[in-house]
């Protein structure tokens, strides 16, 4: 079954598109699978860890690129100028709220799995991921309160974080020590885990979401176009400012666009409005569905080499 499921990591971004749809089409499905959200990232975090490479890990945790630039340029300069942005274009403080806190989180925790899914290097996006939710119970109750007045517990925070990379991470360092030989073995089964893991979690992201989007349709379609807006618009920032070949500006591209909103939604509680839970939802879309047009790009590029 395992390698079965393992044959369709190609297929991992089409996958993705089909699970946010299916979660969206049949809400009870998305229901009974919320439950194991917690789970499925533990599970994402773990394979990840499992499947990069350690030397390598360390040697890109060496680049100032890596270690410095991309996680201030993802925990601060980003937010910083979506919500400076947001207000020159004159929106509605409730959105540029929602806006700004939802680029404040770090990136996302299925974003090296996404970049292996798509054949680019997963240990910076893993590096920067991690490098950033060091940052986050500083960056994120500081963005939150300057822009929207929040005061978000920094310490319940880092809880949540440590509880995540540090139970996970000790858990991959154990397997490595006691098991390596068994993990190289069973690598496709691995990627099969982490495949079904992100899968799981794309169809679980839309609980609710459908009854968001019949209750106010109007507002739903213009937040979810926002929301591919600014995604897109961070996938090209990070496009541009990388140097070097096509897939490492993509993965950055990736990092500064794929944001774990969950953190800061579960974070605000009761504080969140109705506007920004919708845009939060909103964000799920082009998280799961971009994917598949990178991968479309990269291809085109691939073909393109080759016949040149």
């Amino acid at each position: 079954m395992g390698r079965s499921f393992a044959k369709l990591m190609p297929r991992g971004p089409t996958l993705l598109v089909i699970g946010v749809l299916a979660g969206l089409a049949f809400p009870a499905l998305a229901d009974s699978v919320r439950p194991l959200m917690a789970a499925a990232i533990f599970v994402l975090v773990l394979g990840t860890f499992l499947q990069v490479d350690g030397a390598a890990f360390r040697r890109a945790l060496g680049r100032p690129l890596v270690s410095l630039l991309l996680p201030a340029l993802a925990m601060l300069a980003c937010p910083l100028a979506v919500g400076f942005a947001a207000r020159g274009a004159g929106f509605r403080p409730e959105l540029i709220i929602a806006l700004v806190l939802s680029v404040c989180a770090p990136p996302s925790t299925g974003t090296a799995a996404v970049a292996r899914m798509l054949g680019f290097d997963a240990t910076i996006p893993l590096a920067v991921t991690l490098l950033s939710m060091a940052l986050a119970p500083i960056t994120v109750p500081l963005i939150a309160a300057g822009f929207a007045g929040l005061a978000l517990d920094p310490l319940a925070l880092a809880t949540r974080l440590a509880l995540l990379v540090v139970g996970a991470g000790a858990l991959a360092l154990l397997l490595r020590r006691q098991a390596a030989a068994q993990l190289a073995r069973h690598s496709r089964t691995i990627d099969a885990l982490v495949l079904a893991s992100l899968l799981l979690f794309a169809i679980a992201t839309m609980a609710g979401v459908r009854a968001q989007i019949q209750a106010q349709p109007a507002t739903a379609l213009t937040l979810v176009g926002l929301a591919f807006a600014c995604n897109l618009a961070l996938q090209a920032l990070g496009a541009l400012l990388t140097p070097g070949p096509l897939a490492e500006r993509l993965t950055t591209g990736l990092i500064l666009s794929n944001r774990n909103v969950g953190l800061v939604w579960s974070a605000m509680g009761a504080a969140v409005s109705p506007m920004t839970a919708l845009f939060f939802a909103a964000t799920q879309f082009p998280i799961y569905m971009m994917p598949r047009l990178i991968e479309m790009l990269v291809r085109c590029e691939r073909k393109e080499k080759a016949s040149s």
